[in-house]
C-alpha cells in the first residue's frame, strides 16, 4: 500500500511558475515509477511526466521544455517544477505511483492548478 499527498497548487498568472510536491509513504517505494498526471475540466486524465527510482524520466511533448520532474528517494518525494505556465495548463494535478506489471497503482487526492490573468 502506498499513500500519496500532493501540495503546491494554486492560482498563478500566465508565465509564472509553480512547484508541485508529492509525499509518498508505504513499503518498497523503490519498485514504483512515480508520475504526475493532470485532468482539465471536461477532459480525460493525461500523463505529464514519470520518473523511475533510478531517475529515468519520461516527459510528454506538452511538458518538455517547461516542466521538470524530480525525485528524492531519501525523502520519498516527487516534485514537478512548472515554468512558463499557460492557461491551458489549468487542471487538477495528480501524483501517481505504479508498480509495472502488477495491480499496484495508487493516486493522490489531486491539487488544483489554475493559470489565469
Amino acid at each position: 500500500q502506498v499513500q500519496l499527498v500532493e501540495s503546491g497548487g494554486g492560482l498563478v498568472q500566465p508565465g509564472e511558475s509553480l512547484r508541485l510536491s508529492c509525499a509518498a509513504s508505504g513499503n518498497a517505494l523503490s519498485v514504483y515509477t512515480m508520475g504526475w498526471y493532470r485532468q482539465a475540466p471536461g477532459k480525460e486524465r493525461e500523463l505529464v511526466a514519470t520518473i523511475t527510482f533510478g531517475k529515468i524520466v519520461n516527459c510528454t511533448d506538452s511538458a518538455k521544455g517547461r516542466f521538470t520532474i524530480s525525485r528524492d528517494n531519501a525523502q520519498k518525494t516527487v516534485h514537478l517544477q512548472m515554468n512558463s505556465l499557460k492557461p491551458e495548463d489549468t487542471a487538477v494535478y495528480y501524483c501517481n505511483a505504479e508498480w509495472a506489471g502488477t495491480r499496484h497503482n495508487y493516486w493522490g487526492q489531486g491539487t488544483q492548478v489554475t493559470v489565469s490573468s
